[in-house]
């Protein structure tokens, strides 16, 4: 484990934006993708009929910024597994989004070689198997790029732009976008004993329904629905993304 890793791992209490509720039925956690953090699921409700939202925060951004970056998704999936054993007492699920849905992969496959407790089911939004990887149209840009998808992803947010903060979430992209570019993993030989839910957008551009297929190989059920919108608007948690969610735990979605 890297210097950068040890430390975040040593601070268990920082991995989640608020501290899970006892009284929940279930739990989902659900990992930023590149450059952000937890705040990025400040659209969704604090709960999803009785199963509770619970944004994972990485070291590196806003609370975390004075910590250094998780290193790599092996060093990052073996600090929150330890991190979210104490809640992981009850049903769960993971959701990531885009490159967020792979180090989602890499925490449940290692809470199922240590023989922890794995989660009902991996939500994977918008993001191409393990072993496709690197996939990412981030990765071809250059700063100037960068930025404006920074400005673009902050407005889309309600939030304004400022400079300074631009250049900080440039820098903390650049670590995560490494990060993304050093992820390799060969076609399993194996699946893991969880089911995996691979949600496709119907309006999005970055990645289709076929480049999905390859996590086929993962899971003895996997399954391929199609949800409608766009690449970013699950930040806004829409009502038919609530009720993916909801299904492994028999919840009922208020509308």
């Amino acid at each position: 484990m890297s210097s950068n890793a040890a430390t975040a791992a040593g601070k268990p209490g920082r991995w989640l934006l608020r501290t899970p509720a006892a009284t929940s039925a279930a739990r989902l956690f659900c990992f930023p993708y590149s450059g952000v953090g937890a705040s990025m699921f400040n659209g969704w409700p604090r709960s999803i009929g009785d199963v509770e939202v619970c944004p994972i925060q990485l070291p590196g951004r806003e609370n975390r910024i004075r910590e250094g970056h998780y290193g790599t998704y092996a060093e990052l999936a073996a600090s929150l597994a330890e991190a979210l054993l104490p809640h992981l007492d009850r049903p769960f699920a993971f959701f990531g989004h885009c490159a967020g849905a792979l180090p989602a992969f890499e925490t449940a496959a290692l809470l199922a070689d240590r023989g922890d407790p794995v989660p009902e089911t991996l939500f994977v939004s918008a993001q191409v198997a393990p072993h496709d990887c690197p996939h990412d149209r981030f990765l071809d840009l250059g700063d100037d790029e960068l930025r404006k998808e920074i400005e673009f992803l902050t407005l889309s947010r309600g939030g304004e732009v400022y400079p300074p903060l631009v250049e900080l979430g440039l820098a903390i992209l650049r670590e995560d976008l490494a990060a993304n570019r050093d992820y390799r993993r060969p076609v399993p030989e194996r699946t893991v004993p969880f089911a995996i839910t691979v949600l496709h957008w119907s309006e999005d551009p970055e990645v289709t329904q076929e480049e999905l297929r390859g996590w086929s190989h993962y899971a003895d059920r996997v399954d391929f629905p199609v949800v409608e919108g766009g690449h970013y608007d699950f930040l806004n948690a829409p009502p038919q993304l609530q009720e993916r969610l909801a299904e492994p735990f028999g919840a009922t979605v208020s509308r």
